[in-house]
């Protein structure tokens, strides 16, 4: 009977553990880009490579990987920024990588982001045309 006590106690922990934990995944910062966005250094000029949702980005040192990041999918939400009400509350897209940031042909908003957005991906999760930069959530899907 003791043992079974043991394991319920462990399942409810574990089930009160679950509704208490905020993140799933690791926080970083974002920035944005805007055209051209071709050539990129993981599919050259391919245009297939863009989503249909134009919700992609590139990624920063961070998390390049030497080129393994290439077509990794990140869910993205904004956490915070500079200016208060600048995020989507409760918007959570899919963005693909498409390139390094470092060799990407136009520039960032901020440099030394962990991810810089399409300019369509950075305004879905985030209000301001103002703000250069925001803090995120990430997860590779």
């Amino acid at each position: 009977m003791s043992r079974l006590l043991q394991l319920l106690y462990l399942s409810l922990i574990i089930l009160i553990s679950e509704f208490f934990h905020i993140s799933h995944g690791d926080v970083g910062t974002a920035a944005r880009y805007s055209s051209p966005y071709s050539p990129t250094q993981c599919f050259g000029s391919d245009p297939s490579q863009f989503p249909s949702s134009n919700l992609f980005a590139a990624a920063g040192d961070g998390i390049w990987d030497n080129g393994a990041s290439c077509g990794r999918q990140y869910l993205v939400r904004c956490i915070s920024a500079s200016l208060p009400g600048t995020c989507v509350q409760g918007q959570t897209i899919q963005i693909r990588i498409i390139d390094y940031i470092g060799t990407a042909p136009s520039l960032p908003s901020v440099n030394g982001s962990t991810i810089v957005l399409s300019r369509t991906a950075f305004q879905t999760i985030a209000n301001s045309s103002v703000v250069t930069s925001i803090n995120i959530e990430f997860q590779q899907v």
